[in-house]
């Protein structure tokens, strides 16, 4: 399956506690999309989250981020793994 890196600006800063929140959402949801949220990383100062994520397309990582708490990706970028 595919694997992509979403990222997501929040203008105003972000917390972690929020992103583990938003993460726990995201879980709930996958199954109904085929999705597996596999790890995600939080620069609070710059408001950056970045997910990684297998999925069968871009759009349905998507549909599991609007459906589990709205915050979709600003940018979803398909991404191969490297050592």
């Amino acid at each position: 399956m595919p694997l992509y890196m979403d990222v997501h600006t929040i203008a105003q800063g972000v917390a972690m506690a929020d992103v583990a929140q938003a993460h726990k959402a995201d879980l709930q949801q996958q199954g109904r999309h085929d999705v597996s949220y596999l790890r995600y990383w939080v620069d609070e100062s710059q408001g950056k989250i970045f997910c990684l994520v297998e999925a069968p397309s871009a759009e349905a990582a998507a549909a599991v981020h609007r459906e589990a708490h709205g915050l979709v990706a600003d940018h979803i970028f398909q991404v191969q793994e490297g050592s």
